[in-house]
């Protein structure tokens, strides 16, 4: 008689969530993760509306994506720890989308990178984001800190400009100082305000919330005091108490071919953030994720986030490590995680009008801090002169160009020394 063996679910194409069904999953393992998907939506409600006003849209939008696409990431990802959801790394791309394309464009762009990163799990190419050198990552993470940052100077300090903000980090800087004479007093120290309070919370309860009290405390400050700073209600009229029906916006070959370049962009972006992020959170917690289904979910991500008018979707390290910490079993956190923003957005929506723009920028000014690797970027500066050329030349393109050049530029200057060392070798 034949032994039926009990059915596998550790492919590579198999969700994490299957596999933890399959060891089995009990009350216990719903509490703890029930409680760390809450502790990640705390974390996650502020982070959203506040990358997605950087982006150039409607705070909801952000929410939009935390819930629809940070629920099927978890529900469909290869990572048990992975939370998926809007994240700072694309402020600069999606503004720049959204300032070329309009909404319908971002929205349309964001769909077509869903399909790219799902063929690419399929393709198994989840494996080839391992290769790109290290001084790259670092590089244009530590430009796009910087870009964060700049992006927030305008909220922060309440700056009215003569014209737009300039796009381009150059030009943005030099507008930016032009304006300072304009400086709103008291959006300067609500945010300052939300900045302090956040690195003290940090520093003394590091299991708290930090930006999230710093925003609530700048919001109270504001109100009661009645300080003349904008708010999300002066600026968008508030955020809606629930998701809008799922709808795509009119798709021409030609808005397609416009939209081609963003989409790309933000498919290289959003697998090496997602797969950077599933690392970080293998080495928190000893597991290994699935690279090719992982993609696959960022790409199911992205097509259910834009879906619902949604921004970009990716792996978030921060939220992700969070989860870790908070003691999360599974993918069921991250599902959780979702949900409850969602009850946060259906009962709390109103609320959300009170909340100054100077508290969000600050909060995300806190983000581009933390998201830099300074330490690091210092280490590999003084490794050697090639690797500080890569790291320097894709940093330093990044901010002056775009990110898709200062990628490019770092691997190919990473792959022309490798190819001197290899000959350089042959001829010893």
């Amino acid at each position: 008689m034949t032994e039926t063996l009990p059915p596998r679910f550790t492919g590579v194409f198999t969700p994490k969530l299957a596999t933890i069904f399959a060891e089995g999953y009990g009350l216990k393992d719903l509490r703890a993760d029930a409680i760390a998907g809450l502790t990640v939506a705390i974390v996650a409600l502020p982070l959203s509306m506040g990358i997605a006003i950087a982006s150039g849209v409607s705070p909801d939008r952000g929410l939009y994506s935390a819930i629809v696409g940070g629920f099927l990431v978890s529900a469909l990802g290869g990572s048990r720890f992975q939370i998926g959801g809007p994240a700072g790394a694309f402020i600069v791309l999606v503004a720049a989308t959204v300032a070329k394309q309009g909404i319908d464009g971002l929205v349309l762009a964001t769909f077509l990178s869903g399909l790219m990163l799902t063929l690419g799990g399929l393709l198994r190419l989840g494996a080839l984001i391992r290769y790109v050198p290290h001084a790259v990552t670092v590089g244009f993470t530590a430009a796009i800190a910087t870009i964060i940052t700049a992006s927030q100077l305008k909220d922060l300090f309440g700056l009215r400009l003569a014209g737009g903000e300039p796009g381009e980090f150059g030009p943005k800087i030099m507008a930016l100082t032009r304006a300072l004479p304009s400086t709103n007093a008291q959006a300067l120290a609500v945010g300052a305000a939300c900045i302090v309070i956040a690195f003290a919370v940090r520093r003394w309860r590091p299991t708290w919330p930090a930006l999230l009290i710093g925003v609530v405390i700048a919001t109270l400050a504001a109100a009661l005091l009645h300080l003349d700073v904008e708010t999300i209600g002066s600026r968008f009229g508030g955020i809606p108490s629930g998701l809008p029906m799922p709808h795509l916006p009119a798709v021409t070959m030609e808005k397609l071919l416009a939209v081609l370049p963003a989409a790309a962009a933000f498919t290289l972006l959003g697998g090496i953030e997602s797969l950077l992020s599933a690392t970080v959170a293998d080495g928190m917690s000893g597991r290994q994720h699935r690279s090719n289904i992982e993609l696959v979910a960022q790409g199911a991500g992205n097509m259910g986030a834009a879906l619902f008018g949604g921004i970009c979707v990716t792996g978030t390290i921060a939220r992700t490590a969070t989860n870790v910490r908070a003691g999360a079993r599974g993918p069921v956190a991250g599902m959780l995680h979702s949900l409850f923003l969602l009850g946060f957005m259906m009962l709390a929506a109103p609320l959300a009008a009170y909340v100054p723009l100077a508290a969000l920028a600050g909060m995300l000014v806190v983000v581009g801090w933390n998201m830099a690797e300074k330490a690091e970027f210092a280490r590999l500066v003084r490794v050697s002169w090639r690797t500080a050329a890569v790291l320097l030349a894709t940093f330093g393109l990044t901010l002056a160009r775009d990110l898709i050049t200062g990628i490019t530029a770092g691997c190919l200057l990473a792959t022309l020394f490798a190819a001197e060392a290899w000959f350089r070798r042959r001829r010893a």
